[in-house]
C-alpha cells in the first residue's frame, strides 16, 4: 500500500519538469539569439562603413583629392580596423577599394553601346560598339579605374570581409566569412575643365 501510494506520488511530481523543457528550449533560443547578435552586428558595420565611405569620398573630390588618395584610403582602413581588429588592411580578401570614374551620373554602371547585329540582346565579338573608356575593348561597365578628373563622377566602393563573431554559422549552413560592401557615387569639384575623350567605333 505504501509503495503504491509512492509510485502516485512519483507520477504526480512535476518538480524537476522546468530544467527538461528548457533543455529542450535552450539550444533554439541561443541560436536565434547568436543570429540576432550577428545581425546586428551586421547592420552596425555597414551603417558604419557607409558613413566612413561617404566621407571619404568627399575628401576624393576635392582639388587635393587625387594627391592624397594613400592618406585618404589609410583613414577608412584605420576607422574599419577599429571595428573590427582581424580585418587586415593590406589584404584584398579582407578589405577592398574601388574607384570607378564617368562622365556623368548617366554613365555610371552602364554598358558600352554596341550594334546588336544578330539581335540576341548581348554583344558579341565582332558587333560595333563605341569604345567610351578608349581601352579597345567592349565593356559591361565603361568606368575608367580612378578617380577621373575635375567634374567627373566617381562610384567609390568598399568592400569588407570577417570571420563571424559567433559560431553558429556551421549550424545554419551559413558561410563563415561575412561579405558587407558600401558604395557612394559624387562628383569631383569643378577644379578644371573636365576631359572629353573623342568616343571611337570599333567593329572587331
Amino acid at each position: 500500500m505504501i509503495g503504491l501510494f509512492r509510485k502516485k506520488r512519483l507520477s504526480q511530481d512535476e518538480s524537476g519538469a522546468t530544467l527538461i523543457e528548457f533543455a529542450f528550449v535552450a539550444p533554439t533560443f541561443l541560436l536565434m539569439l547568436m543570429g540576432l547578435f550577428d545581425l546586428g552586428y551586421s547592420v552596425y558595420m555597414r551603417s558604419a562603413l557607409t558613413g566612413v565611405i561617404q566621407n571619404a569620398a568627399r575628401d576624393s573630390a576635392l582639388e587635393t583629392g587625387p594627391a592624397a588618395l594613400t592618406a585618404i584610403d589609410k583613414s577608412v582602413s584605420d576607422q574599419i580596423i577599429s571595428l573590427n581588429s582581424e580585418i587586415d588592411p593590406d589584404d584584398e580578401n579582407d578589405l577592398k577599394f574601388e574607384r570607378l570614374s564617368y562622365f556623368d551620373y548617366n554613365n555610371v554602371s552602364q554598358p558600352e553601346s554596341y550594334t546588336d547585329t544578330n539581335g540576341n540582346g548581348s554583344y558579341d565579338s565582332g558587333e560595333c560598339f563605341e569604345d567610351m573608356n578608349a581601352n579597345d575593348s567592349w565593356d559591361a561597365d565603361i568606368g575608367d579605374d580612378g578617380i577621373g578628373g575635375p567634374n567627373d563622377v566617381v562610384l567609390y566602393t568598399v568592400t569588407v570581409s570577417y570571420d563571424r563573431l559567433f559560431p553558429f554559422w556551421n549550424m545554419i549552413g551559413a558561410d563563415k566569412r561575412q561579405t558587407l560592401s558600401a558604395t557612394t557615387v559624387l562628383k569631383n569639384q569643378p577644379y578644371g575643365d573636365q576631359f572629353s575623350a573623342t568616343v571611337e567605333v570599333i567593329c572587331t
